[in-house]
């Protein structure tokens, strides 16, 4: 038995021996791809409870495990050892012509490579070198590998390859699985908290007329029976709104959402985020909503309020600061700073600090436009950065004392956007002027505006109760709480381009 190169480029003879094999094991009457298979413990759990055994000792309660065949070799022609891997880790065979008879030893040394997925049961054992093992009186082949895995010692090493073939990355590196259970224990831990709280979990269309609830550019597809355009949503946010009217007072969805922007550590354009609205709250709740949710999925992957991020502390655990926009741009730049600078006073900072800006932009814009280059990426440790312009924030409630301004709410986490919340703007007349605006900006020549939508603005004159809303985005926190340095690394499949094809 040999091990096969890293993929891609396997050699021709590699896959030929491979498929050699496949048609033997045909040609003998061995079902190479089997129905199923009675596996009674997983690796882990086997290793776990025989770890009291005496090295050397054996008992007679038997054990059926399956999995992947990462290791296998020869001690002479009475006895060999392979190492199956499954879901909870690994678990050594220890195969022996006693027990399997010199025949069906000698069959598995050429029937079987790694990669391989196999069953096998017996009696388990401690070997003298002190290793839980199943001491195989039957070995199944359940899956022929056709292709060889990446090279044991090293799994998948190149980072693109292991985006591209993430089943490989999975198979041949355990680590990389921790990422996957950290998102099922995070999402678990947000509908604890949620259901506890009296929301309820909900769907709404992925599939959108009007591609409303954020500022971004939307996915377009086409819908053949109705002959019309449709997008795929940028956020659920303005049907969980609509819920709110229909009298479900506190809802949260957990769900794709799509836009159609740049890739890079911090962006794809397919990611899942929590978005959850409360009748009868406001942006403080929030606040306290969202440390808690970041702060219960914390404890559920690292087990403490303090971890490390790439080489950094990260502390949830103090308490969190709270800054206003122009708060946090007035230290930065050494002067007070406000909307009320206005855009001449703001381009000729912009200017001086080299932030590019854009000549239409009014001083909401240009004052975020500063937060977001000079201080955004400075704030590591978990901040409440509130009270954005009215400019850029069409969907909030207008400040109670700052009419300027909006009770809008970002967290920043590790010098990134985590999750932005708002007072909701339930005033039907005053979003239909935000709506009109963005309409404005648009025509102006403004990229990511948000669309008008009249069939929202109907339901609102229905009469939407006060509430607060947030949105958290699920990668990124997870990025934080898996120290991975790209959002690449916590999507099990993300958007790459193509690879070429042949010439």
């Amino acid at each position: 038995m040999s091990e096969g190169p890293d993929e891609p480029g396997v050699p021709q003879d590699v896959l030929t021996v491979r498929r050699q094999k496949l048609d033997a094991l045909r040609a003998r009457g061995v079902q190479p791809y089997a129905l199923s298979f009675a596996k009674d413990a997983d690796a882990a759990d086997v290793v776990a409870e025989f770890g009291r055994l005496e090295a050397g000792e054996e008992t007679a309660e038997r054990r059926s495990v399956a999995g992947r065949l990462v290791l296998f070799r020869r001690l002479g022609s009475k006895l060999a050892f392979g190492v199956v891997r499954d879901r909870s880790g690994d678990v050594q065979l220890f195969l022996d012509a006693d027990t399997l008879g010199d025949e069906r030893l000698a069959e598995l040394g050429s029937d079987l490579d790694l990669g391989d997925v196999v069953g096998a049961s017996g009696a388990v054992v401690k070997t003298k070198k002190g290793e839980v093992s199943v001491k195989a009186d039957q070995v199944t082949l359940l899956a022929k590998s056709l292709r060889p895995m990446p090279e044991k010692f090293h799994g998948l090493r190149d980072v693109e390859a292991r985006y591209r073939q993430r089943y490989l990355d999975l198979a041949s590196n355990p680590e990389s699985r921790t990422v996957a259970h950290a998102r099922a224990k995070v999402l678990a831990a947000f509908r604890a908290l949620l259901d506890g709280r009296g929301f309820l979990e909900v769907e709404t269309p992925i599939l959108q007329v009007v591609p409303g609830g954020g500022l971004a550019n939307p996915f377009v597809t086409h819908h053949d029976a109705l002959d019309i355009d449709m997008y795929l949503r940028i956020a659920p946010e303005l049907f969980l709104k609509r819920l709110l009217v229909g009298g479900l007072e506190r809802v949260y969805e957990i769900g794709r959402t799509f836009r159609n922007e740049g890739v890079s550590t911090q962006y794809n354009p397919e990611f899942t985020m929590l978005e959850a609205y409360q009748a009868y709250g406001d942006y403080f709740d929030m606040m306290e909503l969202v440390e808690a949710l970041v702060k219960d999925a914390a404890l559920a992957v690292r087990g403490s309020l303090r971890f490390d991020y790439q080489g950094q502390e990260l502390d949830l655990e103090t308490p969190w600061r709270r800054a206003t926009v122009a708060e946090l741009v007035s230290e930065a730049v050494g002067e007070d700073v406000s909307i009320h600078t206005g855009a001449e006073g703001l381009r000729g900072l912009a200017d001086r600090l080299g932030v590019n800006h854009d000549p239409k932009w009014g001083p909401g814009k240009l004052l975020v436009e500063l937060f977001e280059k000079l201080v955004e990426r400075t704030l590591v440790q978990p901040t409440i950065v509130k009270d954005f312009p009215r400019e850029v924030s069409p969907l909030a409630r207008t400040h109670r004392d700052k009419p300027d301004l909006t009770e809008h709410f970002d967290l920043i986490l590790g010098g990134v956007e985590i999750a932005p919340a708002y007072s909701e703007l339930n005033d039907p007349d005053e979003q239909r002027r935000r709506f009109e605006m963005q309409a404005e900006q648009k025509a102006a020549g403004a990229d990511e505006t948000h669309p008008f939508d009249e069939e929202f603005l109907v339901a609102l004159e229905h009469g939407m109760p006060p509430a607060g809303g947030m949105g958290l985005g699920v990668d990124r926190l997870l990025m934080f709480l898996t120290d991975s340095p790209s959002i690449r690394d916590v999507i099990l499949f993300p958007h790459l381009r193509p690879e070429p094809g042949p010439s």
